[in-house]
């Protein structure tokens, strides 16, 4: 991979977009992983303005501190970089003590749903308030192999910068911009869950495994990947429409 050309493609990209919807910036949700650090770094050298935003809840304290030294090197780096914190976990907690007391323990992925739903509504609100686009952080893997990505939670952008590269892309950008080691070797997590289970442990593959079988038919763990993938099609292809038919 050139990794210079690419960041300079994205980059290019991302500032011919900028103008054409007229808009003012970007925003950018930061969780302490490469994902969203290195689309927070693409961002901040176009020069547009960059607005980083976390949105804890009931994060993990690495995950925490991972984010906030990204947005402190970005800060003191780029001028056009800004950030914010809102902290969700008593929305979050107010929500989960609304519900009826059958539910609560029933389905934990609804409420790690939720919790990614509760931040794409952060992302929001300030992408309005500024008149500023919403930047995908999610990578190919995830965007369109596996499908792994909250509905309406994370996978609701306006634009995905880095969602036609691979993990292993993601992780050699990262290091060829200089994103802090810490966050270039943590180990990949959606940060939803309270046992801190990592984004294998979820999906049962390693993001490398996925990137072969998504590349090699043959190889050993396509029909897993194929499985995977299967479950997630919903997400990924076109909302069904009710076509009427002509008179």
């Amino acid at each position: 991979m050139k990794e210079k050309e690419v960041i300079n493609y994205i980059k290019n990209w991302l500032i011919d977009y900028s103008k054409k919807s007229k808009t003012n910036g970007f925003v950018v949700g930061i969780s302490g992983g490469v994902d969203s650090a290195l689309t927070s770094k693409l961002s901040a050298i176009t020069g547009i303005q960059t607005l980083c935003v976390e949105i804890p809840i009931n994060q993990n304290e690495d995950q925490k501190s991972r984010g906030k030294k990204h947005i402190s090197w970005l800060k003191d780096n780029y001028k056009n970089v800004q950030s914010t914190e809102l902290e969700l976990t008593n929305i979050y907690n107010s929500f989960v003590s609304n519900l009826p007391k059958d539910h609560k323990n029933k389905n934990e992925l609804c409420l790690a749903n939720v919790q990614s739903r509760l931040r794409m509504t952060t992302l929001y609100y300030y992408a309005q308030l500024n008149n500023f686009l919403v930047l995908g952080t999610g990578n190919k893997v995830e965007d369109f192999g596996v499908g792994f990505y909250t509905k309406y939670g994370d996978g609701g952008v306006d634009i995905s910068p880095i969602a036609d590269c691979t993990k292993t892309q993601v992780w050699e950008m990262g290091k060829s911009l200089g994103i802090i080691k810490e966050i270039i070797e943590a180990e990949p997590t959606d940060g939803l869950w309270d046992d801190g289970r990592t984004d294998t442990n979820q999906l049962g593959m390693s993001y490398e495994e996925l990137e072969k079988a998504m590349m090699d038919e043959t190889s050993e763990g396509y029909s897993k990947y194929l499985e995977i993938r299967k479950k997630n099609l919903h997400k990924m292809n076109p909302i069904p429409v009710c076509m009427m038919e002509d008179e």
